[in-house]
């Protein structure tokens, strides 16, 4: 399981000329999913995103959390997160967990992620979306739990 939390002053997904979600403060946080993640991973990936401490406090040191600062969370699915593009010109994706296992732990971590109180808006899963990120810092950290 990746995934990459990016610090958002705003946030939205559109399919089409549809807008499907939108948050405003908080983090954008893309979900790519591999061979041999199961379930039993979301939980502590969930609590992860939400208690990283990522937001500056005055002094500007990062020691305020997503929760910390009740912020929202803009949770998209991104199986191209799994890319291999050690070699050659053309990324492999051979890592990434089939289409209807990923789609099923995805829609696990959302809920997991709205029963810890997070305010929690999401993508379409498997679909091409227009994403439109409002990006503050640039923060962007990589988290990464192996099978």
């Amino acid at each position: 399981m990746k995934v990459l939390i990016t610090r958002v002053h705003k946030g939205e997904v559109f399919l089409g000329s549809k807008r499907l979600s939108a948050i405003k403060n908080g983090l954008a946080v893309f979900v790519g999913f591999e061979k041999g993640d199961n379930s039993g991973k979301l939980d502590d990936m969930a609590e992860r995103v939400i208690n990283l401490r990522i937001f500056e406090n005055q002094e500007g040191k990062m020691d305020y959390s997503l929760k910390d600062k009740n912020y929202e969370l803009l949770c998209i699915s991104n199986f191209t997160l799994t890319a291999d593009a050690s070699k050659g010109r053309r990324p492999s994706f051979e890592s990434a967990l089939n289409p209807q296992e990923a789609n099923k732990l995805f829609d696990g971590f959302v809920s997991i992620l709205k029963a810890k109180g997070v305010t929690t808006q999401v993508g379409a899963f498997g679909k091409h979306m227009d994403i439109n990120l409002a990006l503050d810092g640039p923060v962007n950290i990589l988290l990464e739990k192996g099978s």
